[in-house]
C-alpha cells in the first residue's frame, strides 16, 4: 500500500501504459479524471495528469461517442427585464465555510435583478428540499411575494 511505479521518461512504456488503461477491451476508454485517480495509486512520472489528459483528448473513439454521454443544455433564451422588484431572482449557493454555531456551512444567495437586493440565508449543505422550501417560504415569499421568475444553477436539489 501507498508504494507505486515511477515510470522515468521512456515515452515508450508511458504510451504502453497509457493505451492498456485508455483502449484495452476491459477498460471502457475512461475519462481524464477517472483514468488519472486508477493509475495514480499505481504509477508516477512528472506532468502524469497533464500527459493523461493530453492522451485522452487525441484519443478519436473519445470524440466520437462524448457528445452522446452530455446532457443537453437547451436553447439559450433571453431574460426578461422586470417590471416589478423581486418579481424576477436568481438562487445560487455558497459552499465550503466552515461550521457556525448552528452548523450551517454553506449560504444560499437570493438576489433580485431589478434592484440588485440581495438576501444571504444560512443553511446546512445536508438540509433537504422540503427544509430549503420552508426556509424559501418564510425569509423570501413572505417579505416579497412569490416571483415569477426563478434562474437558479443545475444543483441536483432542484433538477429532476
Amino acid at each position: 500500500m501507498g508504494q507505486r511505479l515511477y515510470l522515468s521518461n521512456n515515452e515508450t512504456v508511458k504510451h504502453m501504459v497509457l493505451r492498456e488503461t485508455h483502449e484495452s477491451k476491459f477498460s471502457i476508454h475512461l475519462g481524464s479524471t477517472k483514468m488519472y485517480r486508477d493509475l495514480k495509486h499505481l504509477y508516477w512520472w512528472p506532468n502524469m495528469k497533464r500527459e493523461i489528459v493530453e492522451y485522452v483528448s487525441k484519443c478519436g473513439i473519445c470524440e466520437q461517442v462524448k457528445v452522446g454521454y452530455q446532457r443537453p443544455i437547451g436553447p439559450l433564451q433571453s431574460l426578461q427585464i422586470p417590471e416589478w422588484k423581486w418579481e424576477m431572482i436568481t438562487m445560487n449557493f455558497m459552499l465550503g465555510f466552515p461550521r457556525g454555531r448552528k452548523g450551517n456551512d454553506a449560504i444560499w444567495v437570493i438576489v433580485d435583478w431589478l434592484t440588485k437586493s440581495v438576501l444571504f440565508l444560512p443553511i446546512k449543505m445536508t438540509d433537504s428540499v422540503d427544509k430549503l422550501a420552508n426556509i424559501y417560504i418564510n425569509e423570501v415569499v413572505w417579505l416579497h411575494g412569490i416571483p415569477v421568475s426563478i434562474v437558479l444553477d443545475r444543483d441536483p436539489r432542484f433538477t429532476f
